[in-house]
């Protein structure tokens, strides 16, 4: 599958007070959209979003694990040691998903995200996650879709092609028991899984999977 990440623009930056009195700062806006060639050339179908937010939104969102990091990490996963907001709801608004993020400001990241916001810097997000691609008239449909995260914390882009395609979003990645590795790093792995038995195959894949789930 290849990581695909995706800039969306419309976020405003909410201050809300908690019951302690202490301010908490959150991002919201379009955090994913569905029906629309973006600016990379794909197309969401919303049915695809849909089955794979609602994943997200159980295993993640609902369990307060739902984390994401400042700038653009080259990797599928999200490492917690650069974690700058938890991302708190996501919901459906017509081909969209709206979403709210809390910064979190004790981390290294989030001081660094709420120094920007503080500072009048406009920001925006970019979801993450895993994708097979099919060609439809020109156009790149995702038809396979697993999301890591609905969104890191971005610089505003001044144009349409200000992030451009990174080799990591080139090359396939490949579910394995040590969780998302490049098919490089791989490749022994793809040879020795084509000489097992299908259901051999769907097991090792629903154990790394299960795995990558609960990580």
């Amino acid at each position: 599958m290849l990581l695909l990440r995706e800039i969306n623009e419309q976020i405003e930056v909410l201050e809300e007070l908690a019951s302690n009195g202490q301010k908490n700062l959150f991002l919201e806006g379009v955090f994913l959209q569905g029906n629309l060639k973006n600016r990379n050339g794909r197309i969401y179908p919303i049915e695809v979003l849909d089955k794979e937010v609602g994943k997200y939104n159980e295993n993640y969102v609902q369990k307060h694990r739902a984390f994401g990091e400042l700038d653009h990490p080259s990797t599928p996963s999200v490492n917690l040691k650069n974690v700058s907001h938890l991302i708190t709801s996501l919901k459906k608004e017509s081909n969209n998903y709206i979403g709210k993020a809390k910064i979190l400001t004790e981390t290294s990241n989030g001081k660094t995200v709420k120094a920007l916001m503080e500072g009048g810097c406009s920001l925006g997000v970019s979801s993450r996650g895993m994708g097979a691609l099919k060609e439809q008239n020109g156009t790149k449909v995702v038809e396979q879709y697993f999301l890591t995260t609905a969104a890191d914390i971005v610089a505003d882009p001044s144009a349409p092609d200000a992030f451009p395609q990174s080799v990591f979003e080139q090359v396939e990645w490949i579910l394995s028991t040590e969780g998302w590795v490049k098919q490089e790093a791989g490749y022994n792995l793809v040879q020795e899984m084509k000489q097992k038995s299908k259901a051999v195959r769907e097991e090792q894949f629903l154990r790394a999977f299960t795995k990558l789930l609960m990580s």
